[in-house]
C-alpha cells in the first residue's frame, strides 16, 4: 500500500532493505533503464555517490539521512541526480527520493518522458512548460529575425539595382568603387554610351528603347566576368569595372565583343532597331596618385574621342587624348551625338 502511494507522490522513490539493496523503485526511475531492473541490485552499484563523498556502504548511506544527496547513475547515458534518504517503516528499510534538478530538461529528452512520468503536484511539469513556452518563442523569434533579415538584404539590393535592366545602378557603382579605392585594388573602368539610342526611343517608341536596354544589359554580363561590376548609370549610360585588370587588353577583348553583339538588329515587334556602341576605358592603379574621381575622367575622356572617332569603338584612355578633347567643340549632348 506504501509503494503505491510512493509510486505516485514520489515517482522517482527507491526503497532500499537494511543490505541497501533496491526492493521496489519508483515508475520513472525504472523507465530510466527499462531493460535492466532495479529491484534486487545494491543502490550503490546502480548510482554513483558523487556528495557526500568517500560513501561505499550501506551504514554509510543511512548516516546523512535528511542531507541533500548529489548522484550520478554509473552506466550511460550517466545523468545525474539530486536525492533525499529518509528511514522507512520497516526496521532498516530506507527510502531515497531523487529528483533531476536542473538537469530535467535533458532527461526528458535522453528518456521520452512527458508529464506523466512526474507526480501532479511537482514543478517540474511547470518548469518544463516554461521551457518549451521559451523555446517555442525562441524559434519564433528566429524564424522572424530570418524573415527580417531577408527583407533587409532584399531593400539593400532593391537600393542598389536598376529596376529596368537587374543591372546595379549609379549608387552601387559608388560602393563598388570606394571599396576597391579602400582595399587599393587595381581595376579597369569602361564607360559605355550607346548610339543611335535616342532614334530608336523617337521612332518606335519607349518600350522599343526598354527592350534595347534589356538586351544590352543582357549582352554586356554575359560578355564580363561574375566578379565585375556592370551598372547601368543613366538612360543609356553604363559603366563596367573589371577587378584587377592588368592592361587594357581584357576589356578592348570585352568592349569589341559588347559591340559586336548589340550592333547586330534587335527585332522588337516586327520591327528592327539598330544601335552601336561608344567605349572610353581607363585603369585606377593604386600606386598612382591618381583618384578615383579622375579614373573616371580619364574613361570620359576616351569615350569622347570613340564618339567624335566615328561611333562604334572602343578607346584605351592615353594622356594625349586629354590635349585632343581640349581642342575639340564639346557635344552638345551624348543622345544628340548619337542621333547626329
Amino acid at each position: 500500500m506504501l509503494t503505491r502511494s510512493l509510486d505516485v507522490l514520489c515517482p522517482m522513490h527507491v526503497v532500499l532493505n537494511a543490505t541497501g539493496h533496491v526492493v521496489h523503485a519508483g515508475p520513472t526511475l525504472q523507465k530510466l533503464r527499462p531493460d535492466l531492473p532495479m529491484v534486487g541490485r545494491r543502490f550503490l552499484e546502480i548510482f554513483d555517490l558523487k556528495r557526500p563523498r568517500a560513501i561505499t556502504s550501506m551504514e554509510g548511506l543511512r548516516a546523512t539521512a535528511g542531507t541533500k544527496l548529489h548522484l550520478q547513475l554509473r552506466d550511460a547515458p550517466k545523468t545525474e541526480v539530486k536525492g533525499l534518504l529518509v528511514a522507512g517503516a520497516e526496521d532498516g528499510q530506507s527510502i531515497v527520493n531523487l529528483s533531476f534538478g536542473i538537469s530535467v530538461v535533458d532527461a526528458v529528452s535522453d528518456y521520452a518522458l512527458t508529464s506523466a512520468d512526474f507526480a501532479a503536484t511537482d514543478l517540474t511539469v511547470e518548469m518544463l512548460y516554461l521551457v518549451e513556452a521559451k523555446s517555442a518563442a525562441m524559434e519564433a523569434s528566429r524564424k522572424l529575425n530570418l524573415r527580417l533579415q531577408g527583407a533587409m538584404i532584399a531593400a539593400e539590393e532593391q537600393a542598389f539595382t536598376d529596376t529596368l535592366t537587374g543591372l546595379k545602378n549609379r549608387r552601387a557603382m559608388d560602393h563598388v568603387l570606394a571599396r576597391h579605392a579602400d582595399w587599393g585594388t587595381r581595376f579597369g573602368l569602361m564607360q559605355i554610351d550607346l548610339d543611335w539610342f535616342k532614334a530608336v526611343n523617337d521612332t518606335l517608341g519607349h518600350a522599343a528603347g526598354d527592350h534595347v536596354l534589356q538586351t544590352v544589359a543582357r549582352v554586356m554580363v554575359e560578355e564580363t566576368r561574375d566578379s565585375d561590376t556592370v551598372a547601368r548609370v543613366g538612360g543609356d549610360e553604363f559603366v563596367i569595372i573589371l577587378p584587377h585588370a592588368k592592361d587594357g587588353e581584357a576589356m578592348t577583348g570585352i568592349g569589341r565583343r559588347i559591340i559586336q553583339r548589340i550592333s547586330k538588329p534587335i527585332p522588337f515587334q516586327g520591327d528592327v532597331c539598330r544601335i552601336s556602341a561608344s567605349i572610353g576605358s581607363a585603369i585606377f592603379d593604386p600606386a598612382s596618385s591618381q583618384t578615383v574621381a579622375e579614373v573616371m575622367d580619364d574613361a570620359d575622356v576616351a569615350l569622347y574621342a570613340s564618339k567624335h572617332g566615328g561611333r562604334g569603338q572602343q578607346t584605351q584612355y592615353v594622356p594625349a587624348l586629354r590635349h585632343d578633347a581640349q581642342n575639340l567643340a564639346p557635344p552638345v549632348g551624348r543622345d544628340a551625338a548619337s542621333n547626329a
